[in-house]
Order: structure tokens, then C-alpha cells, then sequence
């Protein structure tokens, strides 16, 4: 089997990720590196007991001995690398883990990659060749939209906040690995992803928790700022097709024309709630919404061109929005019930 290291295998992405991945390419030996920090949780690789093809590694992508380890042990042919610190709030408060996570583990990565891969620059080595490093981003890096036009893949740079700014670093650290040394490296830009196993710091697990819990949603501002919005799974396999047939060097911006503000979110999940679990009295769970102050440095509308990706790739998102908010909703409902024993 050829071994391909995928980074973050625990956290919400990649754990949809990794058991997609598994069982759709059974070549495939998936070792999965993460961490476990607070954002990554075994208990969503549940689906990967017992899989012969897949390697679960708690550790660090900056320990570069172990990457090296690792490299060495599995002979590993190909990276697909989503471990990041993402989360806007934690790196206003404390932005060095996202410098040193996001900068330099992904340079630690790319480094024994090109060690491994490359003889020299622009020389593979032999049996090398088709040996690709993915490098998974995010639409923030762009900075902020009006109420108009969309980003591409040409948009310059202008990230606002320590998350962003870390992620643009890394994105330009994997860019000057296939420029400098000609390794075969594709990045990957995407719009706010929702699904299941989503932290629930993140917006739509903290509405549906604050729903259940009868405790007042927490909104920024005045709610109108406005994101493009993709289900998880679609992003799986987007980033399936570039890894296998993307052309090396480029970047593909991956978003599904969901754009939304943060009270149309509040509120279609609310309804959904409404529906699945109506609270007593007549009452409507949208009426717990309190607006809160503004995130400093909040970005005021995020939407994505994925007319590259469409077209050279002939990737198209399989849900709506309105189809993919109600199985996340559900997927959310089973996972409160099975912990609410253990919560008494």
C-alpha cells in the first residue's frame, strides 16, 4: 500500500476526512498525525476501528524528529495537511500557537517532504515522482469582501486577523517549496465549512447547544456579517480530486454559492430546532438570540469563485445549504442524546 500522511485526522475536517479517504482507496495506508489538542477528539475516527489502512499517531506536525520518523518508518508518498489552530477568538487572545502551528509546522512538513521526495531542485527522486503535498487553507487569507464580487484564486493577500495572517504565511511557505525546489505541492482555499464533529466553540454547534441548554445565543455585532457556506463533505471530495488531479503549483478555491449571514444561520437552525425538539409554551428558540460585541478586526462578508475548481476538475457541491444545515442538525441532536447520561 502506498502511505499517505494526513495531518489533523482528528479534528472536523479531517475526521471527515480520513474515513472517506479510507474507504474509497483501500491502497491507501492513511497515518493519521494529530495532536489531540482541545479542537481533536479519537471518539470521531469511530468509523476507522479496525481498518487495516488506517494509522492513528498523536503527535506534533513541529516535532520535526518524529515527521522525520514517520517519513522514514511509512516511506510516505504523498501529505494531505489540515492541522491548523483555526479558531479567530483563541488567536486574537493568543496568537503564538498559531504562528508556530500554522508557519512553522507546515514548513516543518514541507521540509522532510522535500528531504525524502526531491534529489535536488527540480529533480525527484527516482520512484519519487509522483509524490504530492497538499496544503489545505482557508478563504480568510483574502481579508474582507464588500457587498459585492467574489474571491479567486488571483485576489491578493490581506489577511486581518492572527489566525488569517497565519494561514496566508503558510500558504506562501508551500508556494516557495514548488517554486524554489520544483516539488509537486497543490493549496487548497475554502469557505466556512459545517457538518458534523465540529468543535462546539464554532457558531452553528454553539446555537444548537444554546438552543437545547435554554441559554441565550451569543451573535457579534448586529449579525450581518456574511459567510459562504459548504458541507464538510463536499470539501472531502473537492480536495480528493485536486490531490489526484490537480495541476501541481496551483491553488483552487473551493466554496458552494451558500452565502448567508450570521441571523439567517441563527434562524434556520432555530426552525429546525423548532420542528425536531419544539420548546414549551409555544415559545421559539430564534427569541434566545443576544447580540454581543463585535469581534475585533471581524471580517464583514467571505464568498468564494469556485469556477477553477468547477471546471478543470469537474467538482460541483452535493448539498444545499437547506439540505446539508437539517442532517447537521439531526447529526448534533443524536450526539447530545448520547452524552446527556453522562452530562447528569
Amino acid at each position: 500500500m502506498t502511505a499517505v500522511l494526513v495531518t489533523g485526522g482528528a479534528g472536523f475536517i479531517g475526521s471527515n476526512f480520513v474515513p472517506y479517504f479510507c474507504e474509497k482507496y483501500a491502497e491507501y495506508h492513511i497515518i493519521n498525525l494529530d495532536k489531540l489538542t482541545y479542537a481533536g477528539d479519537l471518539r470521531n475516527l469511530a468509523e476507522c476501528e479496525g481498518l487495516s489502512n488506517h494509522t492513528f499517531v498523536q503527535g506534533d506536525i513541529c516535532d520535526e524528529p518524529l515527521v522525520e520518523e514517520l517519513f522514514c518508518r511509512y516511506d510516505i508518498r504523498g501529505v494531505i495537511h489540515f492541522a491548523a489552530e483555526s479558531h479567530v477568538d483563541n488567536s486574537i487572545k493568543g496568537p503564538r500557537a498559531f504562528m508556530e502551528t500554522n508557519c512553522m509546522g507546515t514548513f516543518t512538513l514541507l521540509e522532510t517532504a522535500r528531504r525524502h521526495w526531491m534529489e535536488a531542485p527540480g529533480k525527484a527522486r527516482a520512484g519519487y515522482e509522483k509524490c504530492r503535498f497538499h496544503h489545505i487553507s482557508t478563504d480568510e487569507v483574502y481579508g474582507s469582501l464588500g457587498e459585492t464580487g467574489f474571491f479567486a484564486e488571483t485576489t491578493p493577500y490581506a489577511p486581518n486577523s492572527p489566525y488569517s495572517a497565519s494561514k496566508a504565511g503558510s500558504d506562501f511557505i508551500a508556494r516557495a517549496y514548488h517554486h524554489t525546489y520544483g516539488m509537486d505541492v497543490t493549496t487548497s482555499n475554502c469557505s466556512n465549512n459545517y457538518g458534523p464533529k465540529q468543535h462546539h466553540e464554532k457558531f452553528i454547534p454553539v446555537i444548537i447547544g444554546k438552543c437545547l441548554a435554554g441559554q441565550p445565543i451569543p451573535v457579534y455585532g448586529n449579525g450581518s456579517n456574511i459567510r459562504d457556506w459548504l458541507y464538510v463533505l463536499d470539501h472531502c471530495k473537492a480536495i480528493d480530486l485536486i490531490y489526484h488531479k490537480g495541476r501541481p503549483g496551483e491553488t483552487y478555491n473551493i466554496g458552494g454559492h451558500n452565502e448567508r449571514d450570521n441571523i439567517q444561520i441563527l434562524k434556520r437552525v432555530c426552525a429546525i430546532l423548532d420542528e425536531r425538539r419544539p420548546r414549551g409554551g409555544g415559545r421559539k428558540y430564534a427569541e434566545l438570540m443576544r447580540f454581543v460585541a463585535d469581534r475585533p478586526g471581524h471580517d464583514k462578508r467571505y464568498a468564494i469563485d469556485p469556477t477553477k475548481i468547477m471546471t478543470e476538475l469537474g467538482w460541483q457541491p452535493d448539498e444545499t445549504f437547506d439540505s446539508g444545515i437539517v442532517k447537521t442538525v439531526d447529526w448534533y441532536l443524536q450526539k447530545f442524546e448520547r452524552e446527556a447520561p453522562a452530562r447528569q
